[in-house]
């Protein structure tokens, strides 16, 4: 569990503490949505600047206000997110402690992950919405810009990267036994 803490908490505190950076120095973008759901973050932070371009046209730091998941997916329904998340963090905590995680990749994921999921779960009770504010823009049709996202979206976009690499790595010790 020290393991398992050690990566979790300071992926959170990182997270947090980026968020929190945020909230207090950038307006949440007064979109429709944002107007109808959070007019009191809205007016808390209109004296703040929208935006900073970090690289033009490339990379920005926002205030964006995501109910939903990936591309506002369920953005009506956070309710869903915050069931999902309370039951994958406890059957993760329950897998960790039957040892169910052996490999290396995933032993670092679990953490990353449980970070990750602490991190916007917090966002949702807090501010009614999660925090997204790095903003890239990859000039694709398709993903223009890219959504926001944040430190935990990049500890479970990490973590599920390290769970693929311990599923290919899985299946070449299956496939060298045989």
């Amino acid at each position: 569990m020290k393991f398992l803490a050690a990566i979790a908490l300071p992926a959170y505190a990182l997270d947090q503490l980026t968020k929190w950076w945020i909230f207090t120095h950038y307006a949440l973008v007064p979109s429709e949505r944002n107007l109808a759901l959070f007019p009191a973050a809205i007016a808390k932070t209109a004296h703040l600047p929208l935006d900073t371009d970090v690289i033009p046209d490339w990379f920005s730091i926002v205030h964006w206000g995501n109910t939903g998941a990936a591309f506002s997916f369920l953005s009506d329904q956070p309710w869903v997110f915050i069931v999902l998340s309370v039951a994958a963090f406890v059957g993760l905590l329950i897998a960790w402690k039957k040892n169910v995680f052996t490999d290396a990749p995933s032993r670092v994921a679990v953490p990353l992950l449980l970070g990750g999921i602490l991190g916007n779960v917090t966002d949702r009770f807090i501010h009614g919405y999660v925090v997204d504010f790095l903003l890239f823009d990859l000039h694709v049709r398709f993903a223009n810009p890219w959504p926001a996202f944040n430190v935990a979206d990049s500890c479970i976009f990490v973590a599920a990267g390290l769970f693929v690499i311990a599923a290919i790595l899985d299946a070449r010790k299956q496939r060298a036994k045989k």
